[in-house]
């Protein structure tokens, strides 16, 4: 098997599996989890540093995460 035949992961945000903005939809569809346990991490993180560390991560990778295009969700 040859490099050609490897897919390339991307880390880009779900255009099906949203809530928001895809971003935990496509965190769990990078490292190949379910993306209850992505969520749960945010609100985790969220409770843990008192109101900011889950919601500034968030919008810092809505805001660096591509889109993942059509033609990648098929």
């Amino acid at each position: 098997m040859d490099g050609k035949d490897k897919m390339k992961k991307q880390l880009v945000r779900s255009r099906s599996d949203r809530m928001i903005g895809g971003v935990c939809g496509g965190l769990a569809d990078y490292f190949g989890i379910d993306v209850a346990l992505v969520r749960l991490a945010f609100v985790l993180g969220e409770l843990l540093t008192a109101g900011a560390g889950g919601v500034l991560v968030y919008v810092v990778l809505w805001a660096l995460m591509p889109e993942a295009s059509l033609v990648q969700q098929s």
